[in-house]
């Protein structure tokens, strides 16, 4: 069983103002059962408090499912709740009359007075404002708030109250319908940007993997496109030498595949992540994409002087950690830490984007391209990874490289 607190802090961020939105609509029910209901008992017979106790409730309980379908439909889940619509207008008057009724002509008493005009302002008050949720245009919501105000005024004057109180009540439920009609279009306004700015998040990080994919086709296309094009005219000349019985023709085809055991090689290390992956390079590289997602990165750390097989290892566990920072998770900062201590080259990647309970954090990957991928690769230069959960929604990604001896006493001389 979830507790609330884990329940909580797995949502992201538009589903925690979505979850916000949702109960402060039904905040008014409750407000309404609490307030207008409950109170009525102890100050009024317990024949008309229960009477007065169950039509608010009524109203109240109708009130949130209105607002939760209402809600749903905003967001395109489902369609216009217009029986539920017309129900909570229906109901909205019969209360608010019946509660009118108690307070004008019901038993003598300021008690009477009071709790019932107190559920007559708030039912026809909140009432009105919820049902603005189905408007959808601004004409129509202020039709409907005053619409209700005016109704409200006139009703009080039909049962013998003055115009001059009817004026007044029209004014107080124009303005307290007015805020509530206000206060529920704009909540649904505003987690309607929330879900576009996340969606719009989502297509940035989208467009920097794709970016990092159109590098690494460039990167591949510089390798082929010269040499296929070479390959192509060796060929060429290797048919009109042979054509003429010229001997040429053998180093030329020979030629040609030692051009094609080449680029087979250099694909291979554009495969593989080797082909000049200098490390500077891929932390400007990932700095550029984060950046391009709205995620804060920092870098800290001396790379000059390292070895290039270093330097490759490492900016393989960068690309990688960039690319899943980018699909998994909801981070919004990464710190890349580099140092060099007794020998070895430290690398750590840290994101704040896991949720708490989430487990050791998002996936790296799958298959080849995740953490035993990593693993692998650094292991051929005997270098160790470790990943998981660095505290609450931090994950850690931390690898580590052996400096050859040689290169040993230079990086630690270039890190001081």
């Amino acid at each position: 069983m979830r507790r609330p607190g884990r329940w909580w802090r797995l949502k992201n961020t538009p589903e925690k103002v979505e979850a916000y939105t949702r109960w402060s609509f039904h905040f008014y029910g409750i407000v309404e059962i609490a307030v207008m209901g409950l109170s009525a008992f102890g100050r009024l017979d317990a024949r008309l408090a229960a009477v007065l106790f169950l039509a608010v409730s009524a109203h109240a309980v109708v009130l949130m499912l209105v607002a939760s379908r209402a809600l749903d439909w905003e967001l395109g889940l489902r369609a216009k709740p217009v029986r539920l619509l017309r129900a909570l207008a229906v109901l909205t008057v019969v209360v608010s009359v019946a509660a009118l009724l108690i307070a004008e002509r019901g038993p003598d008493g300021d008690d009477v007075g009071a709790v019932a005009g107190t559920a007559f302002g708030g039912v026809v008050t909140v009432g009105a404002g919820v049902l603005a949720l189905g408007a959808r245009s601004r004409r129509r919501t202020v039709a409907l708030v005053t619409g209700f105000a005016t109704g409200a005024g006139v009703l009080v004057v039909l049962l013998g109250a003055p115009v001059r109180a009817g004026f007044f009540t029209a004014c107080v439920v124009l303005l307290g319908s007015a805020f509530v009609a206000f206060a529920c279009v704009f909540s649904v306004w505003l987690l309607n940007a929330v879900y576009a700015l996340d969606g719009a998040r989502e297509t940035r990080a989208r467009l920097a993997v794709a970016e990092e994919r159109l590098r690494f086709g460039r990167d591949l296309h510089d390798v082929m496109g010269r040499n296929l094009a070479v390959i192509a005219l060796k060929s060429e000349l290797a048919v009109q030498l042979s054509r003429r019985g010229r001997p040429e023709a053998v180093e030329q085809m020979i030629e040609v595949q030692r051009i094609a055991q080449e680029s087979q090689r250099e694909v291979r290390d554009v495969v593989r992540g080797y082909r000049e992956a200098a490390l500077e390079v891929e932390l400007a590289g990932a700095r550029g994409v984060l950046s391009a997602a709205g995620i804060v990165s920092e870098v800290t750390g001396e790379t000059a002087g390292l070895p290039g097989e270093v330097q490759s290892a490492l900016g393989w566990v960068v690309r990688e950690a960039t690319t899943n920072v980018l699909r998994h998770g909801d981070a919004k900062k990464v710190a890349v830490t580099v140092r060099t201590a007794e020998g070895r080259v430290v690398l750590t990647v840290e994101n704040d984007g896991v949720a708490d309970g989430a487990g050791d954090g998002p996936p790296v990957g799958s298959g080849g391209s995740g953490l035993a991928g990593l693993r692998e690769r650094l292991a051929a230069v005997d270098g160790t990874l470790e990943a998981g959960a660095a505290g609450r929604g931090v994950f850690r990604l931390t690898a580590e490289v052996p400096l050859p001896s040689g290169a040993a006493g230079t990086a630690l001389g270039v890190a001081s």
